[in-house]
């Protein structure tokens, strides 16, 4: 029996890549953990400025 020759890692990456589907403009945010970080900063940044904008009202400063 002759024994079967297994693909490279390369190969095979090169396969399920090629399998995909094509990502559409805007639709698509490379990388999850990236886009978790990125909306997460921008809402934080969003609430820290409502908060202080809150205590300079409350304390009357502005």
């Amino acid at each position: 029996m002759a024994q079967r020759k297994r693909k490279t890692l390369e190969e095979r990456i090169a396969d399920r890549q090629a399998q995909r589907p094509e990502l559409k403009d805007g639709k698509h945010f490379e990388h999850g953990p990236a886009k978790f970080v990125f909306v997460f900063l921008i809402v934080l940044v969003v609430v820290i400025h409502i908060v202080g904008l809150a205590i300079v009202m409350a304390l009357d400063l502005g």
